[in-house]
């Protein structure tokens, strides 16, 4: 009878203290089931440093976690830290579902690059500590370089000799040199590139109809009705890029480093040929469109501070660093992890040189998302009014006013 009281009492000590802990739960987006162990032992490295604290790891759709996260603020219970991007950032900012997160003290947030800061950084108030992002670069085949009469040693620095380099490829050779990024909402992020603003400086008024703005959606106009860019890019865009230059028929191909890894799976000869350059930039600008992932804290959390200590850690040197390590084409937002010999080693094949030219663009990324209210209708009208341009039935001037006009009368 004693023995049974004593284990009784035990057990019921053991329950006690486990009620005793801190339960936090963070969030993910899409994460699953790739990165699992990753993020099991981000939460059991944090459980060591807070013995108090038990953590737990959500992963959530990106179709459906902005409808979830508010649901749970609502309801008084949200995560303590939460995946979000810019967009996302933006959009529960302005609807209270975010606590500012300056104090997690200003030698934190010195640790990550300031462009990607800035990118959460709304009124001087910080909503996101910068996580992952990929940007970047310029895969080329040096088989159509050299029948092109180029230098495979010397890929285009600036996107001005990039689309030189393209006519001559496909004058030379007949194949396509690259697939331009200008389907879908391709130009918002050019326009910035190319150091061209979207809009006022009060963000009251779309400005993106001005001569150099049209020159610039001219030049790839030009281009798509002389033949230098494919019929299917508008439709397909970066789809198209992939398949065509896994086949050997493209002389370029901008992408992320996670996309060469697809090159080799889908043809070794044409990897076997691939080196990779850094992303051209635009001369009018010095700026890479990075999306950039951050980890937020939601309005409401049970204890802010242990809240904000999570969202801390996940993103800090140490671990953006191992994160990177796991997924092979994702890079950190911190300065130090960034300068790690991982990134910078290089090597002969085309994966570890597309590593070591995306670390290179790093100082120059920012998450360039042009964020407006009724941005799904904004963007439709833009779209729209570009592939009107592409396909000849408005004049680029007609479009981009267009498209202004369907702007203005939103904000």
């Amino acid at each position: 009878m004693r023995r049974n009281l004593l284990l009784t009492a035990a057990l019921l000590g053991l329950s006690a203290a486990a009620a005793q802990k801190t339960q936090l739960e963070f969030w993910t987006i899409s994460l699953a089931p790739l990165f699992n162990d990753e993020m099991e032992r981000l939460a059991t490295a944090f459980e060591k440093q807070n013995p108090n604290v038990d953590v737990k790891w959500v992963d959530v759709p990106a179709n459906a976690i902005e409808q979830k996260l508010l649901a749970a603020v609502a309801a008084g219970r949200p995560p303590a830290a939460v995946n979000l991007n810019a967009d996302m950032i933006v959009k529960m900012q302005q609807q209270g579902a975010l606590e500012p997160m300056n104090a997690v003290g200003q030698p934190v947030l010195n640790t990550y690059f300031k462009g990607a800061l800035n990118t959460f950084t709304i009124d001087g108030k910080v909503y996101g500590l910068p996580w992952y992002w990929s940007p970047k670069v310029v895969a080329y085949n040096t088989d159509l370089f050299r029948k092109a009469g180029l230098d495979p040693n010397n890929p285009p620095r600036t996107m001005q000799t990039l689309i030189a380099a393209a006519r001559q490829i496909k004058d030379k050779t007949g194949m396509y040199g690259f697939v331009p990024n200008i389907n879908n909402l391709g130009f918002l992020f050019m326009f910035q590139e190319a150091g061209l603003p979207i809009l006022s400086k009060d963000g009251k008024k779309a400005v993106f109809n001005s001569p150099q703005h049209v020159r610039l959606v001219q030049q790839y106009v030009d281009l798509y009705k002389k033949g230098y860019i494919p019929e299917d890019t508008m439709r397909r865009g970066f789809t198209a890029a992939t398949e065509l230059y896994g086949a050997g028929k493209l002389g370029m191909l901008i992408t992320g480093p996670q996309f060469i890894l697809r090159v080799e799976n889908d043809n070794k000869d044409v990897y076997n040929l691939t080196r990779v350059g850094p992303y051209p930039l635009d001369l009018g600008g010095n700026v890479i469109h990075t999306p950039l992932m951050a980890m937020s804290v939601p309005k409401g959390v049970q204890n802010k501070d242990l809240s904000m200590k999570l969202a801390a850690f996940i993103t800090n040197d140490a671990n953006q660093l191992a994160f990177s390590k796991v997924t092979k084409t994702t890079f950190p937002s911190t300065q130090k992890a960034s300068r790690d010999a991982y990134f910078q080693k290089g090597g002969a094949n085309a994966v570890d040189q597309g590593r070591l030219q995306a670390s290179k663009q790093l100082r120059r990324a920012q998450d360039l998302t042009v964020v407006v209210p009724d941005a799904s209708k904004l963007f439709k009208a833009f779209k729209d009014n570009i592939e009107a341009a592409v396909a000849g039935t408005k004049s680029v001037q007609a479009a981009l006013d267009d498209a202004v006009k369907v702007w203005n009368a939103s904000l």
